[in-house]
């Protein structure tokens, strides 16, 4: 006959397992507070045991909790929680209308506001952006179709299913990719989209094995015709000064046999390119570049000084516009999606709203702007700031955190390690693997759409026909005040600038009459 144990029985095997964890709890609570009091490392522990330990807990989980509970929408930085909500909607085509008005301070100092026309301009009188050309005295210009393009980041900061997606995004989108400084991978070529490679100071990919430049490799990759620019960069905005780093436990075989280094070891380039000194021997290198590929060349740089781009723009009068770089693309201080010291993000190198329009108006007076394209990069994720770039002198815009959002990154702030949750920057495969290539694929062109949409929907609510014909005058910044100032009074436009824009206001009124007088709203135009 069977017996079944009294119920109290089970419930005696509960308390003795409760007191068992208790007195494990205690057991651990004695361990760490003798390792606390006795260590001589971190007085917080030792003059409070055990519980100090709780500050660095707090410290690591404060940035995760502060962007879900406690940060208001505009709070957050580098980028707030309604710049990131818009980005994943419009990677979803999600509805990302908005309703009972505009959480964004119009009042707050540097803020931005485009001047609306009476008369917008309607669809049927819109202008798709022109394609223009760079490198019109090369073998093969190329003629870049869209306005806003993705921007460098390099396979190994990134994980190959997201260089992958952004390859495949940027074919259905019709933009460019740029490579980063880390080589020419499979995953960028997988999506046979059109790519900009750019060589680092380490000359990744293109490299000898002491770090000059191997042109029978470079000759290499300009013959892939997915390749169709060539972009060197000097410095980019979360490190001037500094080189690239990727950690060790990045650097997979993979990615060393593309780079051209050791695997499992701190990939650090050099802070500048050992062969370029000078302005002059910054066209040398160029015109090196080009004459080998066959292909416009550039060069990226955040601007600190800019004596130099005086000198260089000197430099190419003297020796003929041919010898022009194709294009100079201006990164912001406040750009950067890898590993950067914290002294240089945060205090070196000018923002993009003083270097843009400054080398635009350089280019403009010494009569290079229409030789050398100007693309801006830094920050640059929603409509308006693309808009506002524009009509500040830039031809094209890049972004690269614009597009790691549309992946699905979700500002863990760990791009520097191997630990990113959303596998975006790790190459954990366990973490990576969970990126579905296709569908952010889609994202990516969906999000892209969306900003190149609401750009022109700016730019006819100023009354110009396309976003290239923004000017200055169109956007006004909000002063220390709390008051609008016009763009073209806090950088007033060059000669050159003025006739330009004088030219376009007359060509608008002739097309639409009296809709044409939206673009007498600065005093040069006047």
């Amino acid at each position: 006959m069977m017996t079944t144990a009294p119920w109290y029985s089970g419930l005696a095997w509960l308390v003795y397992l409760f007191w068992f964890a208790i007195g494990l709890a205690v057991i651990a609570v004695v361990i760490l507070f003798v390792i606390d009091i006795s260590q001589k490392r971190d007085p917080i522990r030792q003059n409070y045991p055990v519980i100090g330990r709780f500050r660095h807990i707090f410290i690591k989980l404060g940035e995760f909790f502060r962007q879900y509970f406690f940060a208001m929408d505009r709070e957050e930085l580098p980028f707030n929680r309604a710049e990131r909500v818009w980005v994943y909607k419009a990677a979803k085509r999600a509805n990302n209308t908005r309703a009972f008005g505009s959480t964004r301070s119009l009042t707050q100092p540097g803020s931005i506001i485009f001047l609306n026309c009476a008369f917008p301009t309607q669809d049927e009188d819109s202008v798709k952006p022109e394609a223009l050309t760079f490198g019109p005295y090369c073998r093969q210009p190329y003629q870049a179709p869209q306005l806003f393009n993705i921007s460098g980041m390099s396979f190994g900061a990134l994980s190959a299913p997201a260089v992958e997606a952004l390859s495949k995004g940027a074919a259905l989108a019709g933009c460019w990719l740029n490579t980063g400084e880390g080589g020419l991978s499979p995953h960028h070529l997988a999506g046979q989209c059109d790519l900009v490679f750019q060589i680092g100071t380490a000359k990744y990919g293109v490299r000898t094995k002491d770090g000059r430049l191997d042109e029978g490799k470079l000759a290499e990759v300009a013959s892939h015709p997915q390749v169709k620019m060539f972009e060197l960069k000097l410095s980019q905005g979360a490190k001037p000064g500094k080189g690239g780093v990727l950690p060790g436990i990045k650097v997979t075989p993979e990615i060393a046999a593309i780079r051209g280094i050791e695997p499992g070891k701190d990939s650090i380039s050099p802070n500048r390119h050992p062969e370029i000194a000078s302005p002059q021997e910054l066209l040398d290198f160029i015109n090196h570049i080009r004459n080998i590929t066959g292909k416009p060349t550039g060069f990226k740089a955040c601007i600190g000084s800019y004596g130099w781009l005086e000198t260089l723009c000197d430099e190419i009068r003297k020796r003929g516009i041919e010898s022009a770089p194709d294009f100079i693309t201006i990164d912001s201080a406040d750009g950067g999606t890898g590993a950067a010291p914290q002294s240089l993000l945060d205090y070196v190198g000018l923002p993009l709203k003083e270097s843009l329009p400054r080398v635009s108006d350089l280019l403009y007076r010494t009569g290079l702007k229409s030789r050398i394209r100007l693309i801006a990069s830094g920050k640059l994720i929603n409509p308006a700031m693309v808009a506002w770039a524009i009509a500040m002198g830039a031809d094209y815009v890049v972004s690269a955190r614009g597009f790691l959002f549309a992946l699905g990154c979700i500002q863990a702030l760990k791009c520097n390690k191997n630990t990113c949750p959303t596998g975006i920057t790790t190459h954990n495969p366990k973490l990576h693997d969970a990126i579905d290539v296709d569908d952010r694929a889609q994202r990516v062109a969906a999000y892209h759409a969306s900003v190149q949409k609401e750009v022109c929907t700016i730019a006819h609510s100023c009354g110009v026909a396309e976003p290239r014909h923004l000017r200055r005058f169109h956007v006004h910044m909000i002063n220390e005040y709390g008051i609008s100032v016009p763009l073209d009074t806090l950088y007033p436009p060059t000669e050159e600038e003025t006739q330009e824009a004088l030219e376009q206001a007359k060509q608008c009124r002739e097309r639409f009459g009296a809709h044409g007088d939206c673009q007498q709203n600065s005093r040069e135009a006047g």
